[in-house]
């Protein structure tokens, strides 16, 4: 009599498994050579969505600030974006100040401590979550960084711009920068004719990001913003038959209640567009068309964005290759499902790694993060 009780939980592993999202990626772990120190010119990591690291240690900034500190003269960091959850740097004063200090100092802290460079990206939660306050956070951010960082850790673009910033790296690396949350801040912006701004309208953005692409030369060329182009996860309209049955658990884990026809609405209300935060929105399928429009001309070898708590890879069809390493806190992922181009997926922590070599070779690593803060190389391609 003791078998029949052990099938229902056995038969129901699956069905859970479908319910919490699953995970695409369930690939072994890499065994693409790693390139030969002595051929390296730069490893450039991306790291996206850090801006709430748990205050006992955050998991997946103490694996970041092992890996830099491998090879800190030739390492790089880039944070993706949203740096500070929920909206930005507050103002001095403010009862959540000291808090929030704390978190961005802790994305700072870990790049300075290996004696690495670093550049940090705005993201829409730094513009006080596209708030009234937006740009008076993003530029009280960009001090604090600028103030904590010294020499080595800078916040790019400045004064809430949209960019193109060009930062030439090494004898083979372009990074072009972009603030993307500027395309779809419906608050007040940096803008034409009234800014300070090198661009600050739409048709300067592009034109600009389009000399800088041009002129790059045979610099490998990494695009780095914080909204992504395409997306298999949430922002890109995919959702989990959890999210349409047990929609509550988005805002937290443990509210598994029922609501499969008003669950339903919410998902639907994504897809047709109702932030600009997705990529079904006009404000955002309007950048996006202008963005790739440009990379049609002159396609980047990588541009890589966060915004989603996961990991993807992604073959692309103006930029080459589409990365989108938004997983910067252990145990945030979201829901991921691998698109069409898409040659890997994971809703696991971690973050990514380019290895660029002096012959121009790029082999792109990515690294997933248990809670231990131990990395693990999951997925590794050559893309030149």
């Amino acid at each position: 009599m003791g078998a029949p009780h052990l099938r229902f939980p056995f038969l129901l592993v699956p069905f859970l498994f479908l319910l919490s999202g699953g995970d695409p990626s369930a690939a072994a772990p890499s065994r693409d050579p790693v390139a030969a120190a002595a051929d390296v010119d730069l490893r450039l990591f991306l790291v996206g969505d850090a801006g709430e690291p748990s205050p006992r240690g955050e998991p997946v900034l103490q694996a970041l600030g092992r890996e830099i500190a491998r090879d800190p003269a030739r390492s790089m960091v880039v944070f993706l974006g949203d740096n500070l959850y929920p909206k930005g740097l507050p103002p001095p004063g403010a009862r959540d100040r000291p808090e929030m200090e704390r978190r961005l100092d802790a994305q700072v802290d870990v790049v300075k401590a290996a004696g690495v460079r670093g550049l940090i990206v705005p993201g829409n939660h730094d513009w006080d979550e596209g708030g009234p306050d937006g740009w008076e956070a993003v530029r009280r951010q960009v001090r604090r960084v600028d103030e904590r960082g010294g020499p080595l850790v800078s916040a790019l673009p400045k004064d809430g711009c949209p960019g193109p910033e060009v930062v030439d790296v090494g004898g083979h690396v372009r990074l072009v920068v972009l603030d993307t949350q500027w395309w779809l801040h419906e608050e007040a912006r940096p803008e034409h004719p009234t800014s300070a701004c090198p661009q600050d309208s739409e048709e300067e953005v592009t034109a600009a990001l389009l000399e800088a692409l041009e002129t790059a030369g045979d610099r490998v060329v990494v695009v780095a913003a914080h909204h992504p182009l395409a997306s298999g996860g949430p922002h890109g309209g995919h959702f989990t038959f959890r999210q349409h049955v047990f929609p509550l658990t988005d805002a937290n884990k443990r509210l598994w209640i029922p609501l499969p026809l008003i669950g339903s609405l919410y998902p639907l209300a994504r897809r047709s567009g109702i932030t600009p935060q997705d990529l079904a929105s006009g404000e955002n399928a309007r950048m996006v068309r202008a963005l790739e429009g440009v990379f049609r001309v002159r396609p980047p070898l990588v541009y890589a964005a966060g915004h989603e708590h996961s990991l993807q890879v992604i073959r692309g069809t103006s930029a080459r290759y589409l990365l989108v390493s938004g997983a910067g806190i252990h145990g945030n992922g979201s829901p991921v499902k691998r698109i069409e181009g898409g040659l890997y997926a994971s809703r696991r922590a971690g973050f990514m790694r380019l290895d660029v070599e002096r012959s121009g070779r790029v082999r792109l690593a990515v690294l997933e993060v248990n809670g231990k803060g131990e990395a693990k190389e999951r997925y590794s391609a050559w893309l030149e």
